[in-house]
Formats: C-alpha cells, structure tokens, sequence
C-alpha cells in the first residue's frame, strides 16, 4: 500500500497528509502557518504526534489550540516538535537535548533502545521526505510557557 518511492519525493508536510496517522499534526500545521515554511528547500526533522496522541490530550486542549485567537500557541507547539537539519535516528541517538525551532531544549533519551523526546517515545522513525525526516511519536509535546 506505501509508494515508498513517491514518498520520498514528498516534502514534509505532504509526507505526513499520506501518513493517515499524522493528519491531525498536519491540519495543526496548515493552522499554525508554517505549511509554506515545511514545504520550502529548508532540511527540518519533525517529531510528529499522532493522531492516537493529540486524542490522549485533556478533553478541549486540541479545540482551543486551533482557535485562531491561539495560534501563537499553537506555532509555539508545533515548533518544539521540529529541529532544523536532516536527522535520522542514528544522529538523535546521539544526543542529550534537541535544540528545537521554538527555540527550547528538549530532553532526548534512549532506554532499552527505545528513542525518547521529552517523555515521547519514537514509534515510527526514519521516515524519509525530500526535504527532511519525520519520526513519529506517541506523545504530544507541549513547551514550557514563556512569560511574556
């Protein structure tokens, strides 16, 4: 059923839309504006959500970060998923912290060989777009709020 050919010819953003289990991340996406940004030449690595996670949300945390008066927020949440470069597992492994496009340190771990992001465990790794990586993951990762 996977075209693994065709995927990698997909950039990030159209890479997650084929994945039927990043839909929810991808809409998040689209209404965080950075679509434009995940389509562009730029090499990001994004650790994508799934949908099974965004679910595992308290009840109404998904509504109201997809209210227009929340994007802020919102951009602030999909960027601490995302870490410029092309990063495959064998590189993140090596890591203690990802340094993330929102611009705080997530906590990188590896226990029983199993590859964490700030609590959320690699579950679909290496998966390959033309202008980056996706690895999904399990948990929702939210940053710390900033005082403003």
């Amino acid at each position: 059923m996977q075209q693994k050919e065709g995927l990698v010819q997909q950039n990030l953003v159209g890479t997650l839309r084929s994945h039927h289990t990043f839909g929810t991340f991808a809409h998040a996406i689209d209404k965080a504006g950075l679509t434009a940004s995940l389509n562009g030449s730029d090499q990001y690595t994004l650790f994508a959500p799934t949908d099974d996670a965004f679910s595992a949300l308290p009840a109404g945390t998904l509504d109201r970060l997809l209210e227009p008066s929340n994007k802020d927020e919102l951009t602030a949440l999909v960027n601490y998923h995302l870490v410029t470069g092309r990063k495959t597992t064998a590189d993140v492994g090596k890591w203690q912290s990802a340094r993330t496009v929102q611009g705080q340190g997530a906590p990188i771990r590896i226990a029983d060989g199993q590859i964490s992001i700030d609590g959320a465990h690699l579950t679909r790794p290496d998966i390959m777009a033309r202008n980056g990586v996706i690895h999904g993951i399990d948990k929702v990762n939210i940053p710390e709020s900033r005082p403003h």
